[in-house]
């Protein structure tokens, strides 16, 4: 890594000068900077965190009304990050997902569009607001199968249809580093008069490198949530809400913010988050020549794997399981835009068993066996996450793991058996094809969210057959691809029953459920 740049780094040379000075302490937190556990060896790691885990005292400044070091320190992000104000979250995204919806919907009933695959903190979000979701289906991607956003044609015909739309939610990239470029949206909504909020959780560190997706807010989003704790070098539970443009009242959002986070913020979390900038801005695109270089080793290596292919918008077409289909055909699929993303983090590894002898599920197992920790996995792939800090080791780790694992006896005896693979794919391919055929609008009717629970005695079963045109009363999420079809307050269509139907009998999984089995689905009762 080239030299670093000399950057200042306001809230964290305020801590150590806090350290170094050693006054007494006269106020909370009650640990004394760590001096109580002086003499107990078990606590030796947490008493150097201790030591700058300070309060608001002079010097220090307060997150909530920032007027030195904190102000400083949020002003060089909003620099770093190309936002026009920028502000540090010490609740993960979470906060700001909360912070962002409360702030656009103020009024109970207020419209929301809101992409149909979204984390649960933007659910807990409406319910807080009491919100009116229209709910909008996302792209799937037909060849692996996962969800990745929804398209700028539905976003327009759902502006078009709900002009009293007090904004867009989307999540991008998703958890497997898939997405598009958000362009044509933020014209869209802009075109309609309303904000663009993006949950972009995982890609705090998108337009920092050439080789890296354009950040959203770069695309014109107005607000965008980033988990700075996920890609980039801050501590778990940092995170950045950053803002631009007109659309969105600032003062409005710091009482927001204000109200879903601690009045106790803790100085080591909005520290790291100080450093994270630092190490960006100290760097440079150099920050992110080792990582970059761990991810493209272990690429290179799989190749000598055959077994094993990394899910990507350029490969997933050409090679693995899915060469059978032709490259004719591929190609063709691809100039329809069937592939449903056309951006990929190059630091989110996608890896699948082209064998199908070891699902998700089973090669992140074996992956932990030879101390490889993946960062999840689903019914097929396994998502490996590399960043700046991941080095050729970490890679050649990895790759010797997937040796072990593919010299296997256990998976050599039953590689290349017809088994159930085939199946599975029949059901997976037919399963996809058909998502968005169901829902030919693209989105849904509007869904009410609110605090108030439902109770036993507003619900009732009825066979999922005959459930067309009653209002659901649980959330229906078949997995894959682990997207909800139906939210509580939402009515069921003949399209929406007919696909459950069709979904129990290939032999779906299902989440959030009464009646595991699908028969049956609980519904508000009639009034």
């Amino acid at each position: 890594m080239m030299g670093k740049k000399a950057v200042h780094a306001p809230l964290m040379e305020a801590l150590i000068r806090y350290r170094t000075q050693g006054n007494a302490s006269f106020h909370v937190p009650g640990h004394k900077n760590g001096q109580v556990y002086e003499h107990e060896n078990i606590a030796s790691l947490l008493q150097e965190v201790m030591s700058i885990d300070a309060t608001e005292i002079t010097g220090l400044d307060d997150l909530h009304h920032p007027e030195d070091v904190i102000r400083e320190g949020q002003e060089l992000a909003a620099k770093c990050f190309g936002a026009e104000e920028s502000f540090w979250l010490i609740g993960g995204s979470t906060v700001g997902n909360l912070a962002m919806i409360l702030t656009v919907c103020t009024e109970p009933g207020d419209l929301l569009l809101v992409q149909r695959n979204v984390h649960k903190s933007v659910l807990n979000g409406l319910m807080l607001s009491g919100a009116n979701a229209v709910f909008l289906d996302p792209e799937i991607d037909t060849l692996s199968g996962l969800a990745v956003a929804p398209t700028t044609d539905t976003i327009k015909a759902a502006l078009k249809a709900y002009p009293s739309a007090k904004g867009v939610l989307l999540t991008l990239p998703n958890y497997y580093g898939m997405g598009h470029d958000l362009k044509a949206t933020a014209k869209a909504c802009h075109a309609a008069h309303v904000p663009l909020l993006i949950d972009e959780a995982h890609g705090a560190h998108y337009g920092l490198h050439p080789r890296l997706p354009a950040s959203a807010l770069s695309c014109g989003a107005d607000v965008v949530v980033q988990s700075t704790h996920k890609m980039l070098p801050a501590m778990t539970m940092g995170a950045m809400l950053h803002v631009q443009g007109e659309r969105i009242r600032r003062e409005l959002l710091r009482q927001r913010l204000a109200m879903v986070q601690s009045s106790s913020p803790s100085y080591p979390l909005m520290a790291s988050l100080d450093l994270a900038r630092w190490y960006i801005e100290a760097y440079g695109t150099d920050a992110f020549t080792v990582g970059l270089a761990a991810a493209d080793a272990f690429r290179k290596g799989l190749k000598q794997l055959p077994r094993f292919r990394l899910l990507e918008p350029t490969q997933q077409a050409l090679e693995g399981e899915y060469a059978h289909r032709g490259i004719s055909e591929v190609l063709e699929r691809a100039d329809e835009g069937i592939s449903g993303y056309s951006t990929q983090d190059p630091f989110k590894l996608v890896l699948y068993d082209t064998w199908g002898i070891l699902d998700g599920f089973g090669l992140k197992h074996e992956l932990e066996t030879y101390g490889c920790v993946p960062e999840m996995s689903d019914e097929k792939h396994v998502v490996l996450l590399f960043t700046l800090g991941s080095t050729a080791k970490d890679a050649s780790h990895l790759l010797q793991a997937l040796v072990h694992i593919d010299n296997d006896i256990r998976y050599k005896e039953t590689a290349g058996e017809p088994g159930s693979t085939e199946k599975e794919q029949q059901r997976f391919e037919l399963d996809f094809s058909t998502w968005n055929n169901d829902r030919m609008k693209g989105y849904s009717s509007p869904v009410p969210f609110g605090l108030r629970p439902i109770s036993p005695d507003q619900m009732e079963t009825v066979p999922v057959d005959e459930s067309a045109g009653r209002v659901a009363a649980e959330m229906i999420i078949p997995y894959p691809p682990g997207i909800p079809l139906l939210y509580a307050g939402e009515t069921i269509t003949e399209a929406v029953a007919l696909r459950m139907s069709r979904l129990r009998e290939l032999g779906a999984k299902w989440h959030g459920v009464a009646d595991e089995s699908m028969l049956t689905i609980r519904v508000f009762r009639l009034q």
